[in-house]
């Protein structure tokens, strides 16, 4: 049984409520008497996120949805006139048509490992990323480092992304506990 099973069991517990093991092993909760199953919220820890500590704003304030191939797939500063909130995280758009897609499914448009470098993540690093540098594949937003120090997406798209990306996304487990986000939103 994992470290979170037994966490959410002790908080089930607590809570009068049972937990049971549903679809591939994802625990759901159930009260007693109650024929209904909810599946368990996924863990999200925002504390182990790349943000501003002022206010949580997510990549700099640069707009995560224009990213993607099919709003323009590029770096674009988020205006603050045009902003949400999701789950604590506060994210800048471009425009409207961007922060509507985003609201639609955030999951989708969330960068993987919380904003930080996917490079520096295959060894559980968090390193501040140039919002500038960036790989959109299967689905999913890869940020990277650019700086004095080197071009880490430079060295990323050298090798295999693939096993890169399973690295880094068993690291970003380790670091923050969360499930590697999956391209599907």
């Amino acid at each position: 049984m994992s470290a979170s099973l037994s966490r959410r069991s002790f908080l089930a517990a607590s809570l009068g409520a049972a937990v049971l093991i549903g679809v591939a092993g994802a625990p759901v909760f159930a009260q007693p008497g109650s024929s209904s199953v909810q599946p368990a919220e996924p863990v999200r820890n925002v504390a182990e996120y790349s943000l501003a500590k002022r206010n949580n704003l997510a990549i700099q304030g640069y707009d995560p949805v224009a990213y993607f191939p099919e709003f323009g797939g590029k770096a674009v500063k988020g205006k603050s006139s045009i902003e949400t909130t999701y789950k604590g995280v506060l994210y800048r758009f471009g425009s409207t048509k961007n922060r509507d897609a985003f609201l639609a499914n955030p999951a989708k448009f969330e960068p993987a490992y919380g904003g930080w470098c996917a490079w520096a993540m295959k060894d559980g690093e968090k390193t501040k990323i140039d919002p500038k540098s960036f790989i959109v594949r299967d689905g999913r937003l890869f940020l990277f480092y650019k700086g004095l120090l080197g071009n880490t997406r430079a060295s990323w798209v050298k090798q295999d992304h693939d096993a890169q990306a399973r690295q880094s996304d068993a690291s970003w487990k380790r670091v923050s506990g969360e499930e590697p986000r999956t391209g599907n939103g």
